[in-house]
């Protein structure tokens, strides 16, 4: 038997930038963050066979299923916000690909790009579930332009999650949808990039404002605030205690370009140092 703390699932990605890439996706910067969290991580994920992931999910328990391509993004920043185009995806994740002898006491569920078969929600038994639901919220046209789309099966899989992270990009700013979803589901978090977060439950919410900071690059901060968040949760129970965690971590993210911007056992330790302050 394998005992995880932490089991992520999504397809890590090619993200083009300037002539070359970096390796990207859910799993890469919430595997890497969880893993700095002090959890033992595992990580589901398909890639083709040359994409080389040394020194990118060092310390995690990887299943690999090979495709003939691995999921290439190319990210454009501007100030009206990020454009991406999908240049190709590896194959769909289905509960058959989960090893038997697999445990977890938090699973992350992280597609990117419509990857992760909505049935391994009901794989896990009544361990904690996290989800990030941004790929099932895209669709793309066939020149690979990325656009928002209706999330299917919302409803099924908001009722069994137990946490429930996105950002206001990924509903396009559309409130009714947000408060919507935060009814369907026990916790709901909207990220709001420099300007915090948003935590609703039990018919409350909260705003939680981020630390200043000078961005380098926000590309995985999501996926970073996420793993932390779902972390510190599952630890203490306390939804608000997390939410100010997890701004921490993921301000610091920020500041550095790429897989760089994971945390460090250093910034883990300053973010405890910053909420032990404030009481939590």
């Amino acid at each position: 038997m394998v005992e995880l703390d932490y089991l992520v699932i999504g397809h890590v990605t090619r993200d083009l930038v300037d002539g070359g890439f970096t390796i990207g996706g859910t799993v890469s910067y919430a595997g890497r963050t969880a893993r700095a969290l002090g959890c033992r991580v595992g990580a589901i994920t398909s890639a083709s066979p040359d994409l080389d992931l040394n020194g990118v999910l060092d310390g995690v328990i990887v299943t690999r299923y090979p495709a003939a391509t691995t999921t290439t993004f190319k990210n454009i920043y501007s100030a009206d916000g990020r454009q991406q185009v999908l240049h190709g995806v590896a194959e769909t994740l289905v509960p058959a690909m989960v090893p038997p002898h697999w445990r977890a006491t938090i699973v992350h569920l992280g597609p990117v790009a419509q990857e992760c078969d909505p049935a391994l929600v009901n794989v896990f038994g009544d361990v904690f579930v996290g989800l990030t639901p941004q790929g099932w919220m895209r669709h793309w046209d066939r020149a690979g332009h990325v656009n928002p789309c209706q999330w299917e099966m919302a409803e099924e899989l908001l009722a069994r999650a137990d946490a429930v992270v996105l950002s206001e990009e990924d509903v396009a700013g559309d409130e009714p949808l947000m408060a919507r979803y935060a009814a369907q589901t026990r916790l709901l978090v909207v990220t709001h990039a420099a300007a915090g977060c948003t935590v609703y439950m039990a018919g409350q919410s909260r705003h939680f404002p981020a630390p200043a900071v000078h961005e380098v690059d926000p590309t995985g901060v999501g996926d970073i605030f996420a793993a932390a968040f779902f972390v510190r949760l599952q630890r203490c129970g306390d939804p608000w205690t997390a939410a100010r965690f997890a701004n921490c971590v993921a301000a610091c993210s920020v500041t550095r370009a790429g897989l760089s911007g994971t945390p460090s056992a250093e910034e883990v330790a300053h973010c405890e140092r910053a909420l032990e302050a404030l009481g939590g």
